[in-house]
């Protein structure tokens, strides 16, 4: 105890200091906050009484007379605290001046009118007859004042913090250009995003970079000036500016560019030697405001052009809002992606079933960070292990289910073929089975434009997987969907991040046929479209996703080589290596025999082929069964026939994996030479 007294003394004696000047220090910030908001209520007070002694002048010439001397001075302090009180009450000393907006202004304005209306209001009621009372007379304003009161008071009371912001970022921008050297800029696009860029930049000096002017092909435009920028020419003009005006970098800030403008405006860029940026799409931006730390470099998804997706929220959020969400394969690509998107309408639970625990523990992380007023549910589970499955729904009592939980790489399961038969079809049997069990509303599976005519093991045990729950709507009170749709960009394994590898190793990139094809759609847009037609759905639907045009994988590859900085065949090789097992050259989206019909959503189309009978279904994956820890494919081949006969003939016959993984072609998931079936155009 001896030892200890002077220990703790030490410390307390140590962190004295650090205690005071902590107390001093927060003392002085409410100080200084304190003074700074009495200051500006000084100035509020005294633009508001300028303001109504100006107004009696101005309309009575700087003639007041006694009488009318007098009135203006007794109704002074009334109606200036009024009109203080009206300004609180619409939150105006709230407002930081230093970043007053048009919102604000607005707001100034509505505190205006509503103060003048209250002193017309009461002047309607004097009347004329009271008006010859004394004590009326010096009550009332004048008609005319109160309008050039108001008046003067927008202009004032605005005009003040307007000041102060322009004040301020003059001074800002003259501190850093003393200290930072500004990145001159060109902004392609003098529309609505454009121009929230040019603003915000002109607010944030402190990023060091000079917007010089505008490039629209609007020819209205050309020679005015936007938010004190001009508009100096066309996008065609692009390379002539850059090199003309000295420009480092460009942002493209057409909020709907096409890919194919996208990749024009890369390659002027790339000639005149400078940097490509561009915003996000305002459909993306959910506060309608262009942040500029969202800028970034172009990617593949914008050269692909995909339009943003827009879900009905009413019919959606019925499906999920405040219910239990149940997600299979929740760490995964789309599972996560998914999980996310629920999150954003508001449901009550997201269960997360997923059987690696890395992704598990990842995902889970992410939500609980990210959307704290719901309730995360990990569950640590093997879609194949029904005791375990059972026990999760038992315990969260799902209301809704998106089963996205499956093998998806070709070559792979054309190697393990019982492993794409226990997963996909067995491990879908069991979800569908407990969700009828414990009477779940609606069950949606995450299919794949491989189940149509498949050459694939994994093809074919998804096409089994869309039998067996349309099969099962037959018979449940469950509403039952299939969801197909074709490769998402960046999904793990996919071709982009292969591609990317590839690319950092210095090559070869390697792709399997330069005819090959695929539909591709991002992550997000696939998930969102997914709910959607899970909220659509009345049962045994297959809906198929618009995938827009098919994209040749050699381009993919060329544009991803071009974005990195590089030149494709000089800087980095493309190679082809031939089509792998179980590819199609073309994928196909649907059957002639679903005869598919439009939605309500133009990018969802629908088909109902007829399943096989019950029965015979239950015998089929019966034999299938036996089968689920077969190793070759041509074990598997007649019990998969049997339930898919349409199934094709792989081009090539399946082989072990090679020992060179960096000859392995990744261009290209699924090849029979087959052209993709046309899709109704949406009404």
């Amino acid at each position: 105890m001896a030892l200890e007294l002077p220990a703790i003394v030490a410390i307390a004696a140590t962190a004295l200091p650090f205690s005071i000047i902590t107390a001093l220090s927060d003392h002085k910030a409410i100080v200084s906050r304190l003074a700074n908001r009495v200051a500006q209520t000084i100035v509020d007070v005294g633009v508001l009484t300028l303001a109504f002694a100006l107004a009696f002048a101005l309309r009575f010439d700087f003639d007041l007379s006694g009488q009318m001397f007098k009135r203006a001075v007794f109704v002074l302090p009334y109606a200036v605290s009024l009109e203080f009180v009206v300004l609180n009450i619409f939150g105006v000393p709230r407002f930081a001046w230093r970043y007053v907006g048009l919102r604000e202004v607005g707001r100034i304005a509505l505190a205006t009118g509503a103060a003048a209306s209250v002193f017309l209001v009461f002047r309607l009621i004097a009347g004329d007859a009271m008006l010859e009372t004394p004590a009326v007379q010096y009550a009332v304003i004048p008609v005319g004042v109160i309008v050039i009161n108001a008046t003067l008071m927008l202009l004032g009371t605005g005009g003040v913090r307007v000041l102060r912001r322009l004040l301020h970022e003059r001074h800002a921008i003259r501190r850093h250009s003393n200290t930072t050297t500004s990145t001159r800029i060109l902004l392609i696009g003098a529309g609505r995003a454009g121009v929230q860029v040019a603003r915000e930049l002109k607010s944030r000096p402190d990023l060091g970079l000079h917007a010089v002017g505008f490039v629209d092909n609007d020819p209205m435009k050309l020679g005015s000036e936007i938010h004190g920028l001009p508009v100096l020419g066309a996008s065609s003009d692009l390379t002539a500016l850059c090199k003309r005006l000295r420009i480092e970098e460009v942002v493209i800030t057409i909020a709907s560019a096409s890919g194919a403008v996208i990749r024009e405006l890369l390659h002027q860029a790339d000639e005149a030697d400078v940097t490509a940026k561009i915003i996000p799409g305002i459909s993306d931006i959910l506060d309608g405001r262009v942040n500029l730390s969202r800028i970034r470099t172009v990617s593949i998804e914008d050269l692909l052009g995909r339009e943003a997706v827009h879900l009905e929220p009413d019919l959606v959020g019925a499906l999920l809002a405040d219910k239990t969400v149940l997600v299979t394969g929740a760490g995964g690509s789309i599972g996560s992606e998914l999980c996310r998107q629920i999150a954003r309408l508001g449901p009550d639970t997201i269960v997360l079933v997923e059987r690696a625990e890395p992704a598990l523990f990842q995902i889970m992380r992410e939500l609980r960070l990210a959307f704290g007023g719901v309730n995360i549910e990990p569950a640590l589970c093997d879609v194949t292990d029904l005791e375990r499955l059972t026990a999760v729904f038992q315990r969260l009592q799902p209301h809704a289910v998106f089963h996205a939980a499956a093998h998806k790489h070709v070559p792979l399961m054309e190697w393990n073929p019982g492993e794409a038969i226990k997963n996909n079809v067995f491990g879908t049997r069991n979800v569908a089975d407990v969700a009828d069990r414990f009477g779940v509303d609606t069950v949606v599976l995450v299919s794949t434009d491989k189940a149509v005519n498949p050459t694939s093991v994994m093809g074919a045990t998804k096409r089994i997987a869309e039998l067996y729950v349309q099969g099962l709507s037959q018979r449940s009170t469950t509403r039952y969907v299939s969801v197909r749709f074709g490769n998402v960009l960046g999904s793990t394994g996919s071709v982009i991040p292969i591609f990317q590898e590839q690319i950092r190793a210095g090559g070869p990139v390697t792709v399997t046929h330069p005819e090959m094809k695929r539909y591709f759609m991002t992550i997000p847009e696939a998930s969102q479209l997914v709910m959607q037609a899970g909220a659509m759905g009345r049962g045994g639907e297959i809906f198929v996703l618009d995938m827009g045009e098919p994209v040749k994988i050699v381009d993919l590859a060329y544009d991803l080589i071009s974005l990195s900085g590089l030149e494709p065949g000089v800087d980095v090789k493309v190679e082809f290596c031939g089509i792998r097992d179980g590819e199609k050259m073309f994928e196909e989206l649907g059957f002639d025999a679903e005869k598919m019909a439009k939605t309500r959503h133009k990018k969802i189309f629908t088909g109902r082929d007829q399943p096989p009978p019950w029965e015979e279904l239950q015998e089929g994956l019966e034999r299938l069964k036996r089968l689920s820890s077969a190793w070759t494919r041509e074990e598997v081949d007649a019990g998969l026939r049997a339930l898919v006969p349409e199934m094709i003939a792989p081009a090539t016959p399946p082989s072990e994996p090679k020992a060179d993984t960096r000859a392995q072609p990744s261009g290209g998931l699924q090849g029979e030479p087959q052209q993709p079936i046309a899709m109704p155009k949406p009404a």
